[in-house]
Order: structure tokens, then sequence, then C-alpha cells
């Protein structure tokens, strides 16, 4: 195994415990049929984009897109 393959392979687990960490913090979103009845507000609400849940999402979709593109560097290189 070359260093090449070593480093790819601690950057793939890094960023999977990265996304893991992220998506079990991220608050659960049970609203249910409550959504319907006016949970919308908070869909709606003004500043969703600087709370912390949307910067959790924004964490975690960026992770697994460089997830995906080191595996793929991966498996090249293999």
């Amino acid at each position: 195994m070359g260093v090449l393959e070593i480093i790819l392979t601690v950057i793939v687990d890094l960023v999977a415990l990265v996304i893991i960490g992220v998506v079990l913090l991220q608050p659960s979103e049970r609203t249910g049929l409550g959504a319907i009845a006016g949970g919308a507000e908070q869909f709606l609400g003004k500043n969703k984009s600087k709370s912390l849940e949307a910067r959790m999402g924004l964490i975690t979709k960026i992770g697994a897109v460089a997830f995906f593109i080191v595996l793929t560097i991966l498996l090249i290189v293999k």
C-alpha cells in the first residue's frame, strides 16, 4: 500500500467520522402533520440560513461530496 493510498484512506475515514458526528448532532424533524397546520412558519422563517441547523446541514452536504470525491480518487489509485 503506497503512501498516497494511506493518506487518502485516512482522509476518507476522517470525513466519514465528521459526517457521522454532524448527523447525530442534528435535531430530529418530527413535525409530522403539524407542519400542515402551522409548522410551516418555521420552514419559511427569517434567518433560517444563519441558524445552527442550516450550518450543520451545509457541513453534512459538503462532507458527503468530499467523501465521495476522495473515495473515488482512492479507488482509481488502487
